[in-house]
């Protein structure tokens, strides 16, 4: 760190934005949320939005998320100090020749992609050495797509979990640490093959879990449809996150199908289990299940505070 950068999490201040250009590709609810917070709080000057969508980046451009778009790397890239790769993660893999060859020598290169072991390897493969990529994943999101679902208040008090190996450029390791801290996020450093198991359970499974309890109702629902028209609060609140982008979730399941076919097995032996105490009409090994599990998430939210 150099004598003049303010300490991690602090407030730029009178010594300037953390990083003056970021090309932010993939303009949607995670990237345009992080232009929205890093402009509010002063760590970016200027945000320019690259992407397929001319669409989406012309609205980025209107809600004030970006201050330009562009179509050409080239141009998009020439004066970017920090590139954020916010795109479905199989399209992030595809990104780095791409990147190697455009970018700055001394631009860093994050993501925001939930799978982290293939992006990390595919960019130290790309990117010259010491990389200056850092992979990155904020724990942060809603069932909502695209820009207008973005909002700057979107990573406070959440986890980001950020990846470096002994490949990565100390000095970009720390910048990227300090923007997420100063959008509001708490660091966790994490290696890539410990990330992917955590987030197969914690946060892929439940949304197979969803997209399967879904997919269950519709298929069991024909045609008389009451099944639908009786679903509660409960239902959909347990199902809210199957309204998920689905390119974003074909490519996590795809990406990290490892760790995800581990969680969902485990999955199904719970399943079982509780099928045969059901079976059995073992009302109190039914009722110790519970009482368990209750006291599980009541620890679980312990340690969320």
């Amino acid at each position: 760190m150099n004598r003049s950068d303010p300490k991690p999490g602090a407030s730029q201040g009178a010594a300037g934005p953390l990083f003056e250009t970021a090309a932010i590709v993939g303009v949607g609810l995670i990237g345009g949320s992080l232009a929205r917070a890093a402009r509010e709080k002063g760590l970016i000057s200027r945000f320019i939005g690259l992407g397929r969508g001319q669409e989406n980046l012309r609205k980025a451009v209107d809600l004030g998320v970006i201050d330009a778009m562009e179509t050409d790397w080239e141009k998009g890239l020439r004066d970017a100090d920090l590139v954020v790769l916010a795109t479905p993660v199989e399209s992030i893999i595809q990104l780095f020749p791409k990147i190697a060859t455009l970018c700055r020598e001394d631009a860093v290169v994050t993501d925001v992609g939930s799978v982290k072991g293939s992006i990390v390897e595919e960019a130290e493969r790309a990117l010259p050495v010491p990389s200056r990529f850092v992979g990155g994943h904020p724990i942060a999101g809603t069932e909502n797509s695209g820009v207008e679902a973005s909002f700057p208040s979107l990573f406070t008090d959440r986890k980001t979990i950020l990846t470096p190996t002994e490949r990565t450029d100390a000095g970009a390791l720390d910048r990227v640490r300090r923007l997420w801290e100063g959008v509001g996020s708490n660091v966790v450093v994490m290696d890539t093959e410990n990330h992917d198991r955590v987030m197969g359970f914690v946060s892929h499974l439940p949304h197979i879990v969803a997209y399967t309890l879904v997919h269950t109702i519709y298929s069991e629902d024909q045609p008389e449809g009451n099944l639908a028209r009786f679903s509660a609060g409960g239902f959909l609140d347990f199902t809210r996150i199957a309204s998920s982008h689905p390119e974003m979730w074909r490519d996590i399941c795809v990406m990290n199908r490892e760790a995800l076919l581990v969680a969902i097995d485990s999955f199904a032996r719970t399943l079982e289990r509780f099928r045969a105490l059901i079976s059995a009409k073992d009302g109190k090994g039914l009722e110790e299940h519970f009482v368990e599990c209750r006291r599980v998430r009541a620890d679980l939210l312990k340690k969320k505070k």
